[in-house]
């Protein structure tokens, strides 16, 4: 730890000051674009806020493409079913006939995507502000980047494919919660299928929460967490086995831009955050003072 010596006009004693809050001199780090700032929380909120609502009117105002859609939706069938893995339907009946479980998986899918996510984003905050930033990026950019896998891709969840093959569980048990079934369908693109960011956002949480708890019980639910918003997504008919790959692809790309900006992983950056020399030396002075 590198530290700055001041002497007192009045001939006090020196004080040492250190210059980081974490024990760590981040200045000059070799690649790194972009030092980590403590975060604010107005501007967070706001932020986070603004990105949803953005993502959402993007989302929604790719058109609509049927018939495109339902082609690709035939094409990811024949694929799946040529590597053997196209099982999405059997699980999807098998699911439903067991009413308590499958009423449970659309509450899942309707919900912990959003309470499961902010909660990390709160976690980081508080416990991790110095990878708070660049994990909240890695969240961003694997967000973004699914908005052009719904322009370019349009895709129809199972439930839309027709012919009777899958069970909408929303419809079909009159549960509350999905965009894209009952009175709601209208305010989302259905279409939207590829990539999967119910699986995108699920492993960011799950990669993150494994990387940094310190208690092995969190860091399991953390791996967890993924695995079991997979099983949901296909149970539920509301996505292929393909859009999750679409989806951890996006999150791919995410750490990688996550990594240019800061010039490491967010995880291997110092869980605080540096305190400049000048703020550090007034906050010494002000202890000594008191």
């Amino acid at each position: 730890m590198s530290d700055s010596t001041v002497t007192e006009p009045e001939g006090r004693e020196e004080v040492a000051v250190p210059r980081t809050v974490t024990g760590e001199d981040t200045e000059g780090a070799p690649g790194r674009l972009r030092r980590p700032r403590h975060p604010r929380l107005w501007f967070e909120i706001l932020l986070v806020a603004a990105s949803y609502w953005t993502y959402s009117l993007v989302r929604n105002a790719v058109p609509e493409q049927r018939a495109a859609a339902l082609r690709n939706a035939d094409w990811i069938r024949r694929v799946e079913h040529t590597l053997g893995v196209g099982v999405e339907e059997s699980i999807n009946h098998a699911v439903n006939s067991v009413t308590w479980l499958i009423i449970g998986m659309n509450y899942y899918y309707a919900t912990l995507h959003f309470v499961i996510t902010l909660g990390v984003l709160v976690w980081l905050y508080r416990w991790h502000p110095g990878r708070y930033a660049a994990t909240r990026l890695v969240l961003f950019a694997t967000t973004a980047v699914a908005l052009l896998g719904y322009y370019l891709f349009p895709l129809a969840p199972p439930r839309l494919t027709g012919g009777g093959h899958f069970v909408d569980t929303v419809s079909v048990h009159h549960t509350w919660g999905s965009m894209a079934s009952g009175d709601l369908k209208h305010m989302s693109n259905q279409y939207a299928a590829m990539p999967s960011m119910h699986i995108g956002w699920s492993l960011w949480c799950g990669l993150t929460v494994f990387a940094l708890a310190s208690v092995p019980w969190a860091r399991v639910l953390g791996l967890l967490y993924p695995a079991a918003t997979l099983l949901v997504i296909v149970a539920t008919a509301n996505h292929f086995w393909l859009d999750a790959v679409g989806g951890a692809l996006c999150l791919g790309f995410g750490f990688a831009a996550a990594r240019a900006w800061y010039g490491s992983l967010p995880y291997a950056l110092p869980r605080l955050v540096a305190v400049p020399a000048a703020r550090a030396l007034r906050s010494a002075q002000s202890a000594q003072s008191a």
